[in-house]
Order: C-alpha cells, then structure tokens, then sequence
C-alpha cells in the first residue's frame, strides 16, 4: 500500500470516528407512540428490574451545608460521574468517581457498606429507618421512584422522545397536583423495553432550565455479574462498623422529641419513629430534623452568607432550587426543615412544629 493510499484510508477513519456522534444527533429520534399512563405503569412495574451503566449528575441547587450533613451539597450543586450496578434492592454498588480515585458505595447480605480507595478503609453499617440523601438515592431510577410515590398519574402528560444512552427513550412530563409543592415539573425518560428510567430532569417553579438532572450516559438492562456488588476487603485496609449513619439517624435515635402529626396539613408518615419527622410524599415530601445548639449555628452561619437567605421571627430561611430548607429556633435545640415546598409552606410547618413538638 502507498503512502498516499495510507495517509488517505487514515483520513477516513478520522472522518468517521469524529461524525459519528453528528450523525446520531441528526437521525430523528423515534419512540413507541403510546400514552402517558401506560409508559408511567410500566415504569412503577419495573421498579426491581436490574440494570447497569455509568450515570452524569449535574446540580444547580446551592446548598449552605456542612460535612455533618454527608455530601449531600456537592451531589446537588455540581456535576458528579457515577457507575452503578444494580441486581435488586439487596444487591447493588454506586462507585462516585474521583479525580484521585473514587468511593464506592456497595449493599449486600443486609449490611451497606462504604469503601474509600484513597484512605483505603471500609465503614459498614445497617441501614437505619431514616439517613440522608447518597449517591444510590440519585440515580434515575431511584429518584423516578420518589417522584412518583404518592403521584396523580392523571398530572403526567408526554412530553417527546430524547435519545438516552443511545436509546430512543419516551419521555412523561410529571406536574404536582398540589400547590404547596414548589416544583413546577418533573420530566421522565425511560428505556422502553425494561421501563428502567434512563433520565431524569427536575424544574423549579418559574425555571426554564432543570436544578437537577440525572442520566445515564451508558446502560444495560441485563442482571449485573454477582460479583460486581460483592465486596471484598483488600489485604491492608482498614474497616469499621458505624451504628449512627448521619445527623438524621443520630437526631432519631437520641434527640428527646416527638414531633406532631401533622405539619403544615402534610400527616407524618409511620417511619421513622424517632424524634426525625418525614411528611407528605413524592413532590410534597418534608423533612424535619432537630438539631443540637452546635449543629444549628453552624447552618445559620452558612445560611446567612448566601445569597438569598430571609430571616423572619420563624429563622432563617433560603431557597435553593426547588428545595426550600428552612432553621427554626426552639431554645436549646433547633429544627431544620426541608423539602420541595413553597416557602410559605416551610413557615407554617415550622411554626406547627414549634408549636406542637413534644418532649419525651
């Protein structure tokens, strides 16, 4: 072969490797004509199925939050690369990928545990009735879930198809019913042979861009190799077993509060039982955690040197997003309260609960 010839087949390899991703743009995007209804159906009815993929989060939600409160202010505020593997809800690992390395996330046998390649140390733990925001709870079929729980399936409407991954994936606008909510509307796409939901995309009231997305950007959805869940101690590394997960998991188990029913007309859901209150569902979800004197002048002190922060006699209060999050004072402990709600949803729950939380 001649040297022309060479440099000339070359020149076209290049030529295709780089147009190929304009060329999948430009192929119209089909998907299987079928009604909201039945694609949010088959996404309820694949809530077990299995599936694998590396997975892009992107957050625009700014949070004032502290390492008390886990990671969960970088998981919603910048854009984290994620590889999942996912067998069942008792079988499945969330590697967060690192520019020095990554930690990894992996539940099986009953025990959760979390694996930290640079300290090269393993923490386990049982998951307690109620924790914090991880890297597994963001995935796009996890956070469809939540979306979804308690949802009016008559509020989803189709909205068109996106390719995801490389699939040509249906896509269902979710819009609250409830106007306490302060999400203006949720946007689903889902894989249409496994219902698995590919892509998830979250707008604030008045928005045109989302405050959060999720998607994978490589997927499967056949049944991950066993061993990729299973996790074994490399020789060397340090590991221990941690009974209190997070400040919610250590607010329920030792803060000597009940809190009411009710909040904000949002009744208490029967788990957690603790002094950590979780009202309401899917979009009008609320979280209500006391917090130790220490604990809440942290967050007041981060809360009052961001950008939109409002102190009334309730507390301090700031809107990120969708997600309001809300310190009221009671005394020697404070409350923090959370959730995709209005603003004036937030006050009345926090003055509910001021009024009606008991001691123990």
């Amino acid at each position: 072969m001649t040297r022309s010839r060479r440099w000339w087949l070359a020149a076209v390899a290049v030529a295709l490797v780089t147009a190929a991703p304009l060329v999948a743009r430009a192929v119209p995007v089909q998907a299987p004509d079928r009604d909201a209804a039945s694609l949010v159906a088959q996404v309820r009815a694949a809530a077990h199925h299995p599936y694998s993929g590396q997975v892009e989060m992107n957050g625009n939600l700014d949070l004032p939050v502290t390492s008390r409160f886990t990671d969960i202010g970088t998981l919603l505020g910048e854009r984290t690369t994620l590889r999942a593997w996912w067998r069942g809800p008792d079988a499945w690992r969330v590697d967060k990928l690192l520019v020095t390395g990554e930690t990894d996330l992996l539940h099986s046998g009953g025990l959760t545990t979390e694996w930290s390649y640079e300290a090269n140390r393993a923490v386990r733990s049982v998951d307690p009735d109620v924790r914090l925001p991880r890297t597994a709870d963001l995935l796009p079929p996890a956070l469809a879930a939540r979306v979804l729980d308690g949802a009016d399936d008559r509020t989803a409407t189709r909205i068109g198809a996106r390719r995801v991954a490389g699939i040509s994936a249906p896509g269902v606008r979710i819009r609250p019913a409830d106007p306490r909510s302060s999400v203006d509307h949720v946007d689903l796409w889902e894989d249409p042979a496994s219902g698995v939901v590919l892509r998830v995309d979250a707008y604030a009231s008045g928005d045109t861009a989302p405050s959060f997305s999720t998607a994978f950007t490589t997927f499967s959805a056949a049944i991950p190799d066993e061993a990729r869940t299973r996790f074994v101690l490399p020789a060397g590394a340090k590991v221990s077993f941690d009974d209190v997960l997070d400040i919610a998991d250590a607010a329920n188990q030792y803060a000597p509060f009940d809190p009411p029913d009710r909040l904000a007309g949002l009744v208490r859901a029967a788990t957690p039982s603790g002094a950590v209150g979780v009202y309401g569902s899917g979009l009008t979800r609320l979280l209500v955690i006391p917090l130790r004197h220490r604990d809440a002048q942290t967050l007041d002190d981060q809360l009052r040197r961001s950008a939109g922060v409002v102190e009334s006699d309730v507390g301090l209060q700031l809107q990120a997003g969708p997600l309001g999050v809300l310190v009221a004072d009671r005394g020697d402990f404070s409350w923090l309260v959370a959730g995709p709600l209005t603003p004036d949803t937030l006050v009345t729950a926090a003055r509910d609960l001021q009024a009606g939380a008991t001691l123990r």
